[in-house]
Formats: structure tokens, C-alpha cells, sequence
């Protein structure tokens, strides 16, 4: 019987990989760039582990994006949520 070892930094990229695909399956925007940036963060860390600059780069893009869009949305969320903002006959005054 055989046992089968995976060095740490090969688990550290499968582990990038599985967080980063199970993000397609959810539909909720923010659990989607939640865990796209999560995967990008552990593709960013193996990429300063093995030492590949393409690898960080790429995925500090992934990183940025995802995040943008998140913050984007939630601001959009947060303008509309302020009724002080609009005017008199929006608000039925």
C-alpha cells in the first residue's frame, strides 16, 4: 500500500482552485466576489510561495476587480437606502 503525499505548496494551489470554481455556484453577487476574492488571495500566496510573478500578478487584478465591483454594488445599495438625498416630490412631499 502506497501513500500518497501532496507537498504543501500543491495543496495551497488546490485548495486557490476549489474556492475559486465553487464560486460559479452561487448566484448571490457578493458570496460570488467574496469568494473570488478569496480564492485570488490563496492564488496570490501561492504564486510569492513558488516564487511567479504572472501567478501574483494576474491574480492581484482578480483580487481588485472582484473587489471593486462588490464595493461598487454596495455603495449603489447604500445611495439608494438615503431618503435625504432626494427630492421633495420623490419622497411625496
Amino acid at each position: 500500500m502506497s501513500v500518497v503525499t501532496i507537498a504543501p505548496n500543491e495543496l495551497l494551489g488546490w485548495t486557490a482552485t476549489g474556492v475559486f470554481v465553487a464560486s460559479y455556484f452561487f448566484s448571490a453577487p457578493a458570496v460570488l466576489r467574496g469568494l473570488q476574492m478569496a480564492g485570488a488571495m490563496l492564488w496570490i500566496l501561492y504564486g510569492v510561495w513558488i516564487g511567479a510573478a504572472p501567478v501574483i500578478v494576474a491574480n492581484v487584478l482578480v483580487f481588485s476587480a472582484a473587489a471593486w465591483t462588490l464595493l461598487r454594488a454596495r455603495l449603489r445599495v447604500a445611495r439608494a437606502r438615503q431618503p435625504s438625498q432626494l427630492a421633495p416630490e420623490e419622497l411625496g412631499i
